[in-house]
């Protein structure tokens, strides 16, 4: 395949799968903005392979093998993207395999017990991305770069576990603690239950408080980034806090509702964020009457 068709490939994944991510990255240059798009599809398929296995090209198993030979893999877009995306940015494998660990355990570790374990995993699904993006984003990524990446990371799996509570009990996956639970007198039957009372509002008030002091940490450095960077990053930070500000208007109703930030909220966040980055092109302005 061309390079430009599996370019577009990805960016046609990420435009379906995530509107927040292909709304805050799209706004970055050649070819940061499609490399973006080439990890996002990627780490989609490692996701996919685990949760939705029945509509996967690939089992995890055969996506690693595929990756550890990136070199000779054939047969779907993905690989040629991927073999750009190495030959352009000095991207590591490494967050690769370590995400493909982390999404393998949701087939045997679905019930956490301690807030140790969940940030863990957070770390290997979602800290992971963060060092993926930083050699396309940061032109010189520091180890305290490096780290608010992580935790940004971190920061918006915290926001899926609150958001996707109810499907991933359909799933039968618990990440809710057993530790966080006991401290808010919630019992594994009341989760179970899908119960929304004043002790569950606590308890993810609790996630909620701790997944803004993490986005805090993840957008320290800014000054550092170049600026269309910088911009995407926060745009796509804000986009996803405010998903927790969804979740609180729909009074913590997570079993039965997925909160989800409306185009006009985009909007408003994208106007307030870009007053503050003079040097993003006026090309991103006219683009921004499609969010």
């Amino acid at each position: 395949m061309e390079p430009t068709v599996c370019l577009a490939q990805c960016e046609a994944m990420i435009q379906k799968g995530s509107s927040s991510f292909y709304k805050a990255f799209r706004y970055l240059p050649s070819p940061r903005r499609e490399a973006v798009y080439v990890i996002y599809a990627f780490c989609r398929m490692i996701d996919d392979a685990v949760d939705e296995p029945q509509r996967s090209p690939y089992t995890i198993d055969e996506l690693e093998q595929h990756f550890y030979r990136l070199d000779q893999a054939a047969d779907h877009f993905i690989w040629p993207s991927l073999r750009w995306l190495f030959d352009t940015f000095p991207l590591s494998k490494k967050p690769f395999f370590r995400q493909m660990e982390g999404q393998r355990r949701d087939l045997s570790f679905t019930h956490y017990e301690t807030m140790e374990q969940l940030e863990d995993y957070c770390y290997l699904v979602a800290g992971t991305v963060g060092e993926m993006l930083l050699p396309v984003l940061h032109d010189q990524p520091d180890i305290q770069v490096i780290e608010a990446g992580i935790w940004l990371g971190k920061a918006m799996q915290i926001v899926n576990i609150v958001r996707d509570v109810g499907e991933d009990q359909s799933r039968g996956r618990r990440y809710l603690p057993l530790e966080l639970l006991a401290r808010h007198d919630y019992t594994e039957s009341d989760f179970n239950m899908g119960v929304v009372d004043e002790r569950f509002q606590h308890l993810v008030q609790e996630l909620d408080t701790l997944s803004r002091s993490w986005f805090a940490r993840g957008l320290r450095g800014l000054e550092t980034y170049p600026a269309s960077s910088a911009f995407s990053v926060e745009l796509a930070a804000s986009f996803y806090a405010a998903i927790l500000d969804e979740v609180k208007a729909a009074n913590y109703e997570v079993y039965k509702k997925r909160a989800i930030v409306s185009s006009l909220n985009k909007l408003k966040l994208y106007t307030n964020i870009k007053m503050k980055y003079t040097l993003v092109s006026e090309v991103n302005d006219s683009n921004a009457v499609s969010l």
